[in-house]
């Protein structure tokens, strides 16, 4: 395909293509020979509004974009023209650049730079942080297009450079901020989306914006609570489990071999701890053990897999002693407070559960926001299909009611949100205090019981002698 580019002989030419027409060639009446080289094709708009378009020679894209910023354009679209063949033809009032794709085109092969540099979704906290920049910047009287300027120049983690050149060249080209982070659906959710769309609308941007920094930032709050509550049992039941193996396989053993040497009659710890020894350090229970332990595993898989096994998998979950508590109270407290953000922002009611529902993870909860959302669709209240569903708490049904009595329905799911956070920060805190000293008594007892077979099999050998 060919992709041809007129210029004026008025017009500042690219380098690139300066040095090209003052090649010796080029000097003796024409460029009779084609440059194959890695080149980056570009239109831009000027601030006098006029269409600029080009070739650059630069390293990648993004210096390409800089490089169009630093001479005050507005990049409109930048692609590469790399392994293109160029021809350039002068003549004495314009300069016709012609590009003309390889006659044997191959698919660049992946790099690991390019696996590692792939957009990746951000996390709660990043895009938390991303958004109080923006905020901060348009609080701080910038316009959009130089704060969104500005944000490519700030560090911010998670969230690279590149994803703010293309917001502010979107909004540039007169799209809507909502418009242009709706073209990155791995940055920015739905939920993210429809709230700075209705404060567009509503023409209280920074607020919206607060408010969603807020909102993430308790979000990733409660899962830090949740991992940081796991760290430690994990901690100590992994270091449990490398001790029992490295006993089991190595010490052990040796322990045996010098047992079986005398001819003493051991005693019944010893012989249960030898019969558990000759287990552990036989390969094939190994090997058996880890492919009953795979198959079982795929076939959970390939049954969490269907809609009825998700589904009643979810559903345990809620029913799970102590663990189902917690995870009840995030999901109810997840729930509460992302409905709350988008009512209090004025997204529409259908809208904003039909958003709720796609962003909780539980099947049983989605499945009762969306009867939920039928049932508002028939012109019932929130609060009577919600209490129909028998899936979410009293509590929160009677705050909803006495929210649509008062009409404040934002504020009483606040309250709802606040209250469960607050006891799922106590759950964690009772279930942490419970599990620490259960598992150390575990290990404790299966140590114990180890040292006993063996202390209890050298006594025996030492009585044996001294007789």
């Amino acid at each position: 395909m060919l992709a041809r580019v007129w210029w004026a002989s008025s017009v500042k030419v690219a380098p690139a293509i300066v040095d090209c027409f003052h090649s010796p060639v080029a000097e003796r009446g024409g460029i009779k020979e084609a440059a194959r080289m890695p080149k980056f094709s570009y239109k831009a708009r000027r601030r006098s509004g006029e269409i600029e378009e080009g070739v650059l020679e630069l390293a990648d894209r993004a210096a390409v974009l800089a490089q169009l910023d630093r001479r005050g354009l507005f990049p409109m679209a930048v692609e590469t023209s790399g392994g293109a063949v160029v021809t350039a033809k002068k003549t004495a009032s314009t300069v016709r650049v012609t590009f003309s794709a390889p006659s044997t085109p191959a698919a660049a092969a992946p790099t690991i730079q390019s696996f590692f540099n792939r957009k990746r979704k951000p996390s709660l906290q990043e895009l938390a942080t991303f958004t109080t920049q923006l905020a901060n910047l348009l609080q701080a009287g910038m316009p959009l297009v130089e704060g969104l300027r500005s944000m490519s120049g700030l560090e911010s983690k998670g969230i690279g450079p590149e994803v703010s050149g293309q917001l502010r060249q979107e909004v540039t080209e007169g799209k809507n901020l909502s418009a242009a982070m709706s073209a990155q659906p791995l940055i920015f959710p739905e939920m993210y989306v429809s709230m700075v769309r209705a404060g567009e609308q509503s023409g209280a941007l920074v607020e919206v914006l607060r408010r969603l920094a807020d909102h993430y930032t308790r979000f990733a709050e409660v899962r830090h609570k949740v991992t940081s509550a796991m760290v430690y049992p994990a901690f100590v039941i992994g270091v449990g489990v490398v001790m029992i193996i490295f006993f089991m396989t190595w010490m052990l053993p040796r322990f045996m071999g010098i047992f079986k040497g005398m001819k003493v009659t051991l005693p019944l710890s010893t012989r249960m701890l030898m019969a558990v020894g000759e287990l552990a350090t036989n390969w094939l229970i190994w090997a058996g053990a880890i492919a009953f332990v795979g198959t079982a595993l795929w076939l959970f898989l390939r049954y969490r897999a269907t809609p009825q096994g998700h589904r009643e998998i979810d559903a345990y979950k809620l029913r799970m002693p102590v663990v189902g508590k917690i995870i009840g109270l995030s999901l109810f407290s997840q729930f509460a407070r992302t409905l709350a953000t988008l009512l209090q922002n004025g997204v529409p009611v259908l809208v904003a559960l039909r958003i709720t529902e796609e962003v909780l993870p539980n099947v049983v909860l989605k499945e009762a926001i969306a009867r939920t959302r039928d049932g508002v669709t028939d012109g019932k209240s929130l609060a009577e299909p919600l209490e129909r569903s028998k899936v979410f708490p009293k509590l929160m049904v009677d705050l909803v009611k006495i929210g649509e009595k008062t009409g404040d329905v934002p504020g009483s799911l606040r309250n709802v949100a606040e209250t469960y956070e607050n006891e799922l920060t106590v759950a964690l805190r009772v279930m942490t205090t419970l599990i620490e000293p259960v598992l150390i008594v575990v290990i404790a007892l299966f140590v114990g019981f180890l040292l006993f077979g063996v202390l209890s099999a050298m006594f025996a050998i030492t009585g044996s002698v001294a007789r």
